[in-house]
């Protein structure tokens, strides 16, 4: 897998990720920054008795996350959780850099949660209900990391 920066025409595809309409999403991308990890794939399109390869990059995951009171907010990640530990070291890489803390907001489903206590994040209490589900506030100071 690779990660590359979301752009406008990753909206349908994050969209059928999250269940939001691809206009909320859209602007996400154009508000946060949003990191997505593809993997290549090949182009259902592609005639292949033609012999024609064209690859196509496939959506496995991605965050989104922005910088409020010198604080790196993960506002959003979706995947398997093997993308998803991946993903959650873009905005830890940031923080990392800047000196800032990161916190998320996390379903307590398990894999959003697995892959940020991987990578070191503690949990500091409960969060708000999302959707009727119970979430878990989590907090990666990288100064504790060591």
């Amino acid at each position: 897998m690779r990660v590359r920066d979301g752009v406008e025409a990753d909206a349908a595809a994050l969209a059928s990720m999250t269940g939001r309409p691809e206009g909320v999403v859209r602007d996400m991308i154009h508000d946060r920054s949003v990191r997505i990890g593809v993997t290549d794939g090949a182009d259902p399109a592609a005639d292949a008795d033609a012999g024609d390869d064209t690859a196509v990059d496939a959506v496995a995951g991605f965050v989104a996350f922005d910088v409020r009171d010198g604080v790196v907010h993960v506002t959003n990640v979706e995947g398997a959780p093997d993308p998803v530990e991946r993903l959650f070291e873009e905005p830890v890489g940031f923080a990392t850099r800047e000196g800032m803390t990161v916190e998320a907001v996390l379903p307590a489903d398990g894999t959003a949660a697995d892959a940020a206590e991987a990578l070191g994040f503690e949990a500091v209490g409960s969060g708000p209900r999302i959707d009727g589900a119970t979430t878990t506030r989590y907090r990666f100071d990288p100064e504790e990391s060591g």
